[in-house]
């Protein structure tokens, strides 16, 4: 079946009539029918990781592994998206080949997902086989025209977003008519969309086989609360089981770095939004599995103590993804031992300054680096193993640690790729550095001081 984007929308009755079903379905009875498999469903606490060279899924289900052994419990979902595998060469069955590699090895008996990282129409079918995960992109439909009989349409469905709602979080909300309007102008072509793309991938993989999450953090005004709830009841009118929803906070999320912005007005507005997400569950719009997606762009290390005291206080759940911080760890991993890793780690980041503007231009809205702070070629060459590695580690506390030297070997992963075996080769010789890297990031970095563990 191919599916056409001109195509006749299905009825939303029909569509609500047909979740309320599937919702209501028990596990056991799913499991009853013939044919059928057991509703995926994604845990409480979940950590995206990407790993674009695919090298280091052991040390990352370590990371976890340590979690483990420490009471906190995060399952890994291992996230690649078809930029990545356009510039490196691999297609999605290398990510889940790799995981299942680890998973086997390791004896690790929980959980593990494979992510189909903002995926749309024009590419999703080549995720359909490997991922068990979705997370379907529509940042690009936000403002795209409404036909104005959908929105009327929608505000006549949805009288009770103009009453008064108490949230958990003790805000009291209440929409007037023109806001609820002028949101659903917004926003109603991406969840169309985000509805369109969803019955695409049922159609292949059948209901209740996979995670899906909805993505809108790629956008350059962050959602507020308010436009969350509009947005999350507009997505149950298409009838999605969603498990993750992706919004955009308030300030950057530059690749690599560390957050930008006002750290207590991220608090309120992700504690707001928690009791946004509670509320849409309360009114059964979508599964108690149903949490906040943080796109951190990694290392968003100044608001982990407030998702951090967020989940304490509420007992929510949270997906946080990460991407190229393992590819980093890889380079610190060559630096760190010497000799020719350090070599080829050197001219990585000669070749990545050579091509600086190139690498940049795709992550325009996402780094921000000073050119001027970019130390010459020259000077890196004659670098000590620990000058390197001081000043790609992100370590805020040395001195020498250099964000925008960081930031363009973060982007800089396609010159590695361009290396081929000659780089795939220096990784395995130098496993051990490289694995212990990745692994103590992971987890001392980010898992411990964003997932807090049982009481």
């Amino acid at each position: 079946m191919e599916f056409s984007p001109n195509a006749k929308p299905i009825d939303r009755n029909d569509k609500i009539r047909k979740y309320s079903k599937v919702k209501e379905m028990s596990i056991t009875e799913t499991e009853k029918k013939p044919g059928a498999t057991s509703a995926v469903r994604i845990e409480k606490y979940s950590f995206g990781v990407g790993d674009r060279f695919a090298h280091q899924a052991h040390a990352q289900l370590n990371a976890c592994m340590l979690a483990s052994k420490h009471g906190i419990h995060v399952v890994p979902v291992w996230n690649k998206s078809n930029r990545e595998h356009n510039i490196v060469g691999s297609e999605p069955d290398s990510v889940r080949r790799a995981a299942e590699s680890a998973v086997r090895e390791s004896g690790w008996s929980r959980p593990f997902h494979i992510d189909a990282d903002h995926i749309n129409l024009v590419n999703v079918e080549r995720f359909l086989v490997s991922s068990d995960f979705f997370t379907i992109d529509v940042a690009d439909s936000i403002g795209k025209p409404c036909p104005q009989a959908e929105v009327d349409a929608f505000l006549k469905r949805h009288p009770e977003l103009q009453r008064p709602m108490e949230l958990t979080s003790g805000e009291r909300m209440q929409l007037k008519e023109e806001a609820v309007q002028r949101i659903a102008t917004k926003y109603l072509a991406a969840t169309n969309e985000a509805g369109q793309i969803y019955r695409h991938i049922e159609s292949k993989k059948g209901v209740g086989t996979f995670i899906t999450e909805v993505s809108m953090d790629e956008t350059d005004a962050p959602q507020t609360p308010e436009e969350l709830l509009v947005i999350l009841t507009a997505l149950a009118d298409e009838a999605i089981p969603l498990q993750t929803i992706a919004p955009k906070f308030t300030g950057r999320f530059n690749k690599g770095v560390d957050y930008i912005g006002d750290v207590l007005r991220f608090e309120k507005e992700f504690r707001d939004d928690l009791a946004v997400i509670d509320l849409v569950i309360r009114k059964k719009l979508f599964p108690a599995e149903l949490k906040l997606s943080v796109h951190s762009g990694s290392d968003k290390f100044a608001i982990y103590p407030a998702i951090r005291r967020a989940l304490q206080d509420t007992g929510a759940g949270v997906h946080v993804k990460t991407a190229g911080t393992t590819w980093l760890e890889e380079v610190i991993g060559l630096a760190e031992s010497g000799g020719e890793g350090l070599s080829l780690a050197k001219e990585i980041y000669a070749s990545a300054l050579d091509h600086w503007e190139e690498l940049c231009a795709p992550y325009a809205s996402v780094i921000d680096i000073d050119s001027s702070k970019l130390p010459p070629a020259s000077t890196v060459n004659g670098w000590s193993a620990e000058q390197y590695v001081s000043a790609l580690r992100h370590d805020q506390a040395c001195k020498d640690y250099n964000p925008n030297f960081r930031q363009l070997l973060h982007v800089g992963y396609k010159i590695a790729a361009k290396m081929g075996d000659r780089y795939l080769n220096m990784l395995e010789e130098c496993q051990e550095s490289v694995a212990r890297n990745v692994t103590e990031n992971l987890f001392e970095r980010h898992i411990r001081r964003i997932f807090p563990a049982p009481s």
